[in-house]
């Protein structure tokens, strides 16, 4: 469809009205790391800890927006490409309308990780890696799925037939072999508080 027949439609409030209202600022929380890491784990711990100091907080999750959204993609390099565009359409609007949003997604690929923080800049984007060594996230192995993609039952399985490229400059590292959920939580609050996020 020929874009010269879409015009964007501006709203009478600005993403800088609803920070002022919530008294925090909006930007996107990217976790990404190898399935059974602990993102979704994470930003569910931060969501609750966001929620009650008063914030506007949603977690986009990956096994979550597949069941809707994104139901029509499958897992090969493509369509893992077309997902995270699609999140970062969607976790964008989120944040102009003054949201923390914490998206919880594998991410595998540089440069789509790249790409998504194109598109939420200038807004904050803050890509959080949640290092954990893969021989730790086979023992959680909560959806049985590394045990399948060695059986080959799965193909294009991050971390066992196909690659993860580790952030090069991440504005948070979480180590978690080394530290709970909620010293990561905390570790992230710190960060976002030395950021001034809070200060409305």
């Amino acid at each position: 469809m020929p874009k010269r027949h879409i015009v964007w439609s501006d709203g009478y409030l600005k993403t800088e009205d609803y920070e002022k209202r919530n008294g925090h600022r909006s930007g996107v929380v990217w976790f990404t790391g190898l399935s059974g890491s602990g993102k979704s784990t994470v930003a569910r711990a931060l969501q609750h800890e966001l929620f009650g100091r008063g914030c506007m907080v949603y977690v986009l999750d990956g096994d979550n927006v597949r069941h809707g959204l994104n139901s029509d993609l499958g897992f090969d390099e493509t369509d893992r490409k077309e997902n995270i565009r699609r999140i970062s359409e969607v976790a964008g609007l989120f944040q102009s309308a003054g949201f923390i949003v914490l998206t919880a997604f594998i991410s595998p690929f540089r440069e789509d990780r790249d790409r998504a923080r194109k598109i939420i800049e200038p807004a904050p984007f803050v890509e959080v890696f949640v290092d954990t060594d893969i021989e730790v996230c086979q023992t959680r192995d909560p959806k049985g799925l590394y045990k399948k993609a060695l059986n080959g039952d799965i193909k294009d399985f991050t971390g066992i037939s196909s690659p993860y490229e580790a952030p090069e400059k991440p504005e948070i590292v979480l180590p978690t072999t080394e530290q709970s959920v909620e010293q990561s939580v905390e570790q992230i609050i710190g960060w976002m508080e030395n950021e001034k996020w809070f200060e409305g």
